[in-house]
């Protein structure tokens, strides 16, 4: 799949939810080893277990190599600013990787509403330190999105879970102007295919510097890709 869509590299995440993990760090850790370079993990962690959270995180980073944490708040049924979150935040900036979380409607029968953007502004606000990345665009709440990933230097946003065509106007505006190196390409892989991902790119008349950005040079540098 990611040969057809012409995809070099991608990330791929642990989902852990409450009582359940769906897919584990070490399976994840298991596909990247079987990815020839070509995959980069990001972990997940039991936000309600905070201290063993905090050692997941260390894990993750210094003895799995994966390049961020990412932990959904739907699945939590809790918003970003709550207090579980936060041991996990200490320990990204800790361990230098981003926390990637989900902004915007979710699909399954769960709440949208902790996942809207303007969360993040108060975890920004509390912590400046930490990289987040929004994925998901923030549909219905876009606008929201884009202000915050405006006001803070460390907050971005993916476009995962959506093909080309489904981008909001005002997310192709903010890329090709102010916020052309705050957002960064994304699939959903197995949900949408990288080739279905990104057709009808050429349509959006970014431009070829804008392009680069968007599809790979936002990622190396917000992820450390190259370190």
């Amino acid at each position: 799949a990611m040969e057809a869509g012409g995809v070099s590299r991608a990330l791929i995440s642990a989902w852990v939810a409450p009582r359940n993990v769906m897919i584990s760090n070490d399976e994840v850790a298991g596909f990247v080893a079987e990815g020839g370079g070509r995959l980069v993990g990001v972990g997940s962690v039991d936000i309600s277990r905070p201290m063993e959270a905090v050692a997941e995180v260390r894990r993750c980073v210094e003895d799995l190599g994966f390049k961020a944490i990412r932990v959904l708040p739907w699945l939590w049924e809790a918003p970003p600013t709550d207090r579980r979150f936060y041991p996990v935040y200490v320990a990204c900036c800790e361990a230098g990787v981003p926390f990637c979380t989900q902004i915007g409607h979710t699909g399954p029968l769960m709440p949208s509403e902790v996942s809207r953007p303007i969360y993040l502004d108060q975890v920004a606000l509390d912590i400046p330190e930490l990289t987040i990345v929004g994925g998901h665009i923030g549909h219905p709440w876009t606008d929201e999105a884009i202000a915050v990933a405006t006001k803070h230097e460390n907050v971005y946003i993916d476009t995962s879970a959506y093909t080309v065509r489904r981008y909001p106007a005002q997310l192709v505006e903010y890329m090709k102007h102010n916020g052309r190196a705050k957002v960064l390409f994304g699939t959903n892989f197995p949900m949408i295919p990288h080739a279905k991902a990104l057709s009808g790119l050429g349509a959006l008349e970014l431009g070829d510097d804008i392009e680069r950005l968007f599809l790979a040079e936002n990622a190396r540098r917000v992820f450390a890709l190259d370190s």
